[in-house]
């Protein structure tokens, strides 16, 4: 038997809601040490999802262990591509605002935070998931480039 492909798409709204409470608190804590620690752990979660798959981060693993079990199964499964690149976005906004903080920008933390922040409370809330969409529109665009 083969095993579905693909992601249970409400994993990753919960992984952006634990994202967005995590923001909040970097936001909450500034451009100092704490603030740019909890933003780096931010950006270490993101470079998992990143590099190994949205499924590979400790937000999934709490989805699966506390959500997933009292839930109903997905409607239909998500492809994984498009989450992981948006994973890859908060990597680079939040990877920025760290490496900005420490080369001394003071509002790089807060700034970075905020746009991450924007994002995840996008996916979050809503089920819009900013970097996919971003993912969609580079697909459409490559595919229109090589058709010409």
């Amino acid at each position: 038997m083969t095993r579905p492909t693909g992601i249970d798409p409400r994993g990753p709204r919960v992984a952006a809601g634990v994202t967005s409470v995590l923001l909040v608190v970097v936001l909450v804590l500034g451009g100092g040490v704490a603030g740019t620690l909890l933003l780096g752990l931010v950006a270490a979660s993101f470079a998992i999802g990143a590099t190994r798959g949205v499924s590979a981060t400790w937000q999934a693993a709490l989805f699966r262990a506390v959500v997933r079990p009292r839930l109903g199964p997905p409607a239909e499964l998500e492809d994984p591509a498009p989450p992981r690149f948006a994973q890859l976005v908060g990597l680079v906004v939040t990877g920025a605002g760290v490496v900005l903080a420490l080369l001394g920008v003071p509002a790089a933390v807060p700034v970075a935070a905020a746009v991450a922040l924007a994002a995840a409370f996008l996916n979050a809330a809503f089920g819009f998931c900013l970097g996919c969409e971003i993912y969609t529109l580079g697909v459409r665009l490559r595919h229109r480039s090589t058709a010409a």
